[in-house]
């Protein structure tokens, strides 16, 4: 679907992309994660072919971006991290104006169906700038989607949004994916990338750092946390039986840190259920991850 090849962007002696490479399956929704400045926009940018690269090749669907821009704009949805609207336009209007521009046949049932899609029918009638940022980023979001593109870029999409609306947002996003259209997501905020996404891809100062699926990099220390509700004398012993456990650290009564060569998680449920097991999850999170990767704090 989507394949990136050796991109780098430069600005004089500046580097903003220097040589990453991935690539995006057809149906995937991708985390694109990274500390301001990493490269994320101009990437986004590039993919979308808003400006061009220094090096490198980006094609999507089989076309390179580069010599196909405009087949390439027919098949991509953009939504920037600042919604590309005008402000004292009418939420109608302006949708049916963006899939005239865009090409689209028919540009009022192309708009029906996508106020209908990310629940704008009551606010279709009002003027952008009167809207709350919620509706704002939907509407942003709705001119990423007029055309029925196959891939979807979204930067940012729930920056400046309340809990609520992020969730409303995220439930959006996962019902766009299903089927066959491509979501590539740039977001700081990580658990809108563990609650929607399998894969991600890491950049750091222009290069990427991790390519890997979420449960991958969990994994990826096979380091478990564990709490347990009476934990019987003999319980580190037990623990340490359990075959390729290399460390079993006590933090304190009741929590301790597992760490083996391979996934043991289910002989530790074992080992521990007459302890009263309460809690396994992974010692080290998303978050801890992208900070040890990026150097971002």
């Amino acid at each position: 679907m989507i394949e990136i090849k050796n991109l780098s962007k430069h600005y004089g002696q500046f580097h903003a992309v220097q040589d990453i490479s991935f690539s995006v399956s057809e149906g995937e929704i991708l985390g694109f994660l990274g500390p301001n400045g990493a490269g994320k926009s101009t990437t986004m940018r590039i993919l979308c072919g808003c400006i061009g690269a220094t090096s490198g090749t980006v094609t999507v669907n089989g076309l390179d971006v580069k010599d196909n821009p405009i087949a390439v704009k027919r098949s991509i949805g953009y939504l920037p991290e600042t919604p590309p609207v005008y402000p004292s336009m009418i939420v109608r209007e302006y949708l049916e104006f963006c899939a005239t521009i865009k090409g689209v046949n028919t540009p009022k049932i192309a708009t029906d169906k996508v106020i209908e899609l990310v629940g704008l029918k009551e606010v279709e009638g009002r003027i952008i700038q009167h809207l709350s940022k919620g509706f704002r980023q939907r509407v942003g979001l709705a001119q990423a989607l007029i055309h029925d593109p196959s891939v979807l870029v979204l930067d940012e999409p729930t920056s400046g949004l309340d809990p609520k609306q992020r969730r409303e947002i995220r439930d959006l996003l996962k019902t766009l994916a299903q089927g066959k259209r491509t979501v590539i997501l740039s977001t700081h905020v990580l658990g809108e990338i563990e609650a929607i996404c399998e894969r991600v891809v890491i950049i750091s100062r222009g290069q990427v750092v991790c390519i890997d699926r979420l449960d991958a990099i969990y994994s990826e220390a096979r380091r478990v946390r564990i709490e347990l509700d009476s934990p019987t004398p003999d319980i580190k012993d037990r623990l340490l039986a359990i075959p390729n456990v290399k460390e079993v650290h006590q933090i304190d009564d009741h929590h301790f840190t597992v760490a083996s060569d391979t996934d043991v998680r289910a002989k530790i449920a074992q080992c521990t259920v007459d302890c009263g097991l309460l809690q396994l999850i992974p010692a080290e999170g998303l978050e801890d991850v992208y900070i040890r990767l990026t150097g971002a704090s």
